[in-house]
């Protein structure tokens, strides 16, 4: 995918002055840096002492050892799987090479390589995962649990290698400051992971092509950092890299003031990326993980190196967790909203591992749980590592966290319905995304997102794919996309091209009572099509297993679709305006009764191609074949469309 001087022009539009003249200082900067890059200064007699205090690895719960130890076998057979695609290729990986299309990324200065342009450069994120080198972590983690020196010889091998093929300023890896970030981040906890390996003081501290590597990632981030209507979770990731690097590996001239920079940068932008109910203002859940998980990690360095963090970085992140600890189901799942792609800040641990039961089990070390929050009974690696270099929140009587479960978050326009037989309904009338370009928004306003003790019913498709597949990235974005009323066959946001939106829809809620217990209510309105307004109500029963959905438009008459997207594993049985679905959870059959709207023309959609309709991603580069059901006709009568789902006892 090549970006048009259309898409930039567009692009430039959403800019304030401060942006564009950063970004012409950008631009002067690279061209400069063309020429050879300065040497690293000379760092004498550097030592590493963030390390893990004593006795932290053995509080690694066995299970999550086992895990572990099974992932890392794994890798060291050279398999891993990465955005769907199964590799075998990691025992010495090529660094370029791009396995769903078989093309190597073309080296030269950085700035100059067209990775946006999968024809030439292929899929960049297959490129880019490896090389943020959390498998190395894991490989990492495996020495530190088991001893088991072929783990540490396996990381030094790769991270010899990959120094050698990147150097400075020379192709992909060179290009974005996330990647850097997260990669800064990987190498931190590799040292401090490896600390008992006899080799690791001469693969970091007293290797001089390592230095020089770390020394210019920190110089990168430090002169081009996401900016203006990009300071998103790219900020975030550039910020808690930097930070981390300046306080493990703090050997060089520059280290304080890099540690300096980067800790007022990370806490102005995890203030900003934040609402102050806690949840992410991308409105995208994954990121709300990644941001939490570098944040978490940015406050651990801190504390490893006795550095003083402002109070507001902690507060933040005990505001992120009882958020999530308020949204997830019954079986700690978050919403699916908003882009995702698979993003981790630090990973330790094996298959099969929990990310958001991980989070929560960390807030609880760090923060304490409060008598709302859902048990956790799953283990993981990460969070003893965390909590053993994390201090403990000190209790602030000013600060004032929930009393009760939180189900409505007016400055995100989220609110969770909860009904028996652990239903949850997420209603959607937040905010069409973040800052000005609202990067990972999608036209999903009013969106519904229900299941049934975890199963997806009515799903929220996912995201699939970034670049390269505009078909496919625009569908899984779209209004029809979604749970949602689409007006004339168009979004309610106006797509200014990938990772653009020019105009977006504003919604406000109208009323809330997501109380449990009798009748839950919802209600909301956004502006997304000119001259009309949808506006739509939710009410969840619970007496009757109900869900009711109403949806009015008002304004001039139009065509309208309606569209409910069910979960994968959802069979339905549509007939005229009444669809049967039935699932199987945990060996038990399961079913609802889905009654839709007579007053349009109801037909099932599945796997289709062209263009793309009927599909669940459930994970960046995975996507399978799911029923969509679309309903046609247009906006006659002032009684409104009302949508009916009947859980079965």
């Amino acid at each position: 995918m090549t970006m048009s001087a259309g898409w930039y022009l567009r692009r430039l539009s959403r800019m304030g002055p401060r942006e564009i003249a950063g970004r012409a200082g950008d631009t002067v900067r690279r061209r400069r840096w063309r020429s050879a890059p300065p040497d690293c200064p000379s760092v004498t007699g550097a030592r590493f002492t963030s390390v893990l205090p004593a006795g932290t690895i053995a509080e690694v719960p066995p299970d999550a050892v086992k895990r572990l130890v099974a992932e890392a076998d794994q890798l060291m057979a050279g398999h891993a799987e990465f955005f769907g695609v199964d590799r075998d290729d990691l025992t010495d990986p090529d660094w370029f090479h791009d396995p769903k299309t078989g093309l190597r990324a073309p080296s030269g200065y950085a700035f100059d390589v067209p990775y946006r342009d999968e024809n030439v450069a292929g899929d960049i994120k297959q490129i880019w995962e490896p090389s943020r080198h959390q498998y190395l972590t894991v490989l990492a983690a495996a020495y530190a649990v088991t001893g088991d020196e072929r783990y540490a010889e396996r990381v030094a091998e790769h991270l010899r290698s990959w120094w050698a093929a990147n150097p400075p300023l020379r192709g992909v890896h060179w290009i974005s400051g996330i990647e850097l970030g997260i990669r800064l981040l990987s190498w931190v906890w590799i040292r401090r992971l490896l600390d008992g390996w006899p080799g690791a003081a001469g693969l970091f501290e007293g290797n001089p092509v390592a230095l020089n590597q770390i020394w210019h990632h920190q110089r990168w981030l430090a002169a081009f950092p996401s900016r203006g209507s990009s300071a998103n979770n790219h900020i975030i990731a550039e910020a808690a890299g930097q930070f981390a690097a300046a306080c493990a590996f703090g050997w060089f001239p520059s280290s304080a003031r890099w540690r300096a920079d980067a800790l007022r940068t990370l806490e102005r932008h995890l203030r900003g990326n934040t609402f102050a109910s806690g949840l992410n203002r991308e409105l995208a859940t994954e990121y709300h993980g990644l941001v939490l998980e570098l944040g978490l990690a940015a406050v651990a360095e801190a504390d490893a190196a006795d550095v003083p963090v402002p109070a507001s970085i902690r507060l933040v992140l005990l505001r992120m967790t009882d958020a999530l600890a308020a949204i997830v189901d019954n079986r700690l799942r978050p919403p699916r909203q908003g882009d995702a792609d698979d993003g981790h800040g630090l990973i330790v641990d094996g298959a099969g591992t929990d990310r958001w039961a991980s989070l929560l089990a960390t807030g609880d070390a760090v923060f304490g749980r409060l008598s709302w929050w859902p048990a956790v009974t799953g283990t993981d690696v990460r969070t003893p590592l965390l909590a053993a270099l994390i201090r403990p929140y000190a209790k602030n009587g000013t600060v004032t966290r929930p009393s009760s479960r939180p189900a409505h978050f007016a400055d995100a326009g989220l609110t969770i319905l909860r009904g028996p037989g652990e239903i949850w309904a997420r209603c959607d009338g937040g905010p069409h995304g973040f800052l000005s370009i609202a990067a990972h928004a999608h036209a999903d306003a009013l969106s519904v997102e229900v299941r049934h003790d975890g199963v997806d019913v009515l799903a929220d498709p996912g995201t699939y794919c970034y670049h390269g597949q505009p078909g496919w990235r625009q569908y899984f974005r779209s209004t029809l996309g979604h749970n949602t009323l689409q007006l004339d066959g168009g979004d309610q946001s106006v797509s200014g091209g990938p990772f653009l939106w020019t105009r977006h829809a504003r919604s406000r809620v109208l009323a809330t009572d997501p109380s449990d217990g009798g009748v839950s209510r919802w209600s909301a309105e956004h502006d997304g099509y000119q001259r009309s307004v949808h506006r739509r109500r939710v009410e969840l029963t619970a007496a009757s297993h109900e869900l009711k959905v109403v949806d009015e438009v008002r304004g001039p008459r139009r065509a309208v679709q309606l569209a409910f997207h069910l979960g994968p594993a959802i069979a339905a049985d549509l007939t005229d305006n009444r669809a049967r679905l039935t699932w199987t959870r945990d060996g038990e059959d399961r079913s609802a009764v889905l009654d839709l709207p007579g007053q349009l023309s109801w037909q099932a959609h599945r796997g289709e191609t062209a263009p793309p309709l009927g599909w669940y991603s459930a994970g960046f580069g995975r996507k399978e074949p799911s029923t969509t059901l679309i309903g046609t006709g247009f906006t006659d009568g002032a009684e409104g469309f009302t949508t009916v789902l009947r859980f079965r006892g």
